[in-house]
């Protein structure tokens, strides 16, 4: 499995990776009665959310001009970044060693210790989101009784096992993962287009990521080194 430490700012950084088949969180290694219950809610929402994304990728161009599409492409697209950011820690569960691509001018010591503030920062955050999505979760079950599907109730079982799954996986990577560490001189000029003009940078960024075999590379730079800066 290949990391990338993607440089959002001039001491900013976040770990990034995709492949070209994205694979489905890997199966809870328990064999609880609710857990799987659970999980096959889960996977159920998941899979559902790529059907829709697949179906407005061939949408045709009449249809796309609608509000109401226009609506669920950005809902979509803020779903499958969601997705994208916790399969990376999904994917790390069943991990012994990661390489981990960093930007060159780092010294490998700060890029280690980089990647693992990045992983403790996630935990950190998963948990808190995992303790506030359970309290949703909890408020859901009074719609149990009502028929027709419990919405809600897909909801937060969807963000609670994805919630879990990022946890282990942050856990994973900070205490078993052995991290061969990289320098990528593509990543270092990354980190030096933040303050380009949009055009000539988004050109920049566009040809960096085809050079690194990385097709959505591009719009994950922009969100968190431009929209969050």
């Amino acid at each position: 499995m290949d990391v990338y430490l993607v440089p959002g700012g001039p001491h900013r950084f976040e770990l990034y990776c995709e492949a070209a088949t994205e694979p489905g969180p890997p199966r809870p290694d328990v064999s609880s009665g609710l857990w799987r219950r659970l999980y096959a809610r889960f996977s159920s929402v998941l899979a559902a959310i790529e059907r829709e994304q697949e179906r407005v990728r061939a949408a045709p161009p009449a249809e796309s001009a609608g509000l109401m599409h226009r609506l669920r492409v950005r809902g979509l697209r803020w779903l499958a970044e969601r997705i994208a950011e916790q399969r990376l820690l999904w994917r790390l569960r069943g991990q012994a060693t990661v390489r981990a691509y960093y930007p060159a001018g780092l010294d490998s010591d700060t890029a280690l210790r980089t990647v693992r503030d990045s992983l403790d920062r996630d935990l950190r955050r998963h948990v808190l989101w995992l303790a506030v999505d359970a309290i949703g979760g909890l408020f859901s079950l009074v719609l149990v009784p009502f028929p027709g599907p419990n919405l809600p109730g897909y909801y937060f079982t969807f963000r609670i096992v994805g919630h879990l799954l990022a946890i282990l996986g942050a856990r994973h990577g900070l205490r078993v993962v052995s991290w061969e560490l990289r320098p990528n001189e593509l990543l270092a000029e990354l980190g030096r287009l933040e303050h380009l003009p949009e055009a000539e940078r988004g050109t920049r960024v566009r040809a960096i990521a085809q050079e690194l075999g990385l097709p959505r590379l591009a719009r994950f730079f922009e969100r968190t080194a431009i929209e969050s800066a």
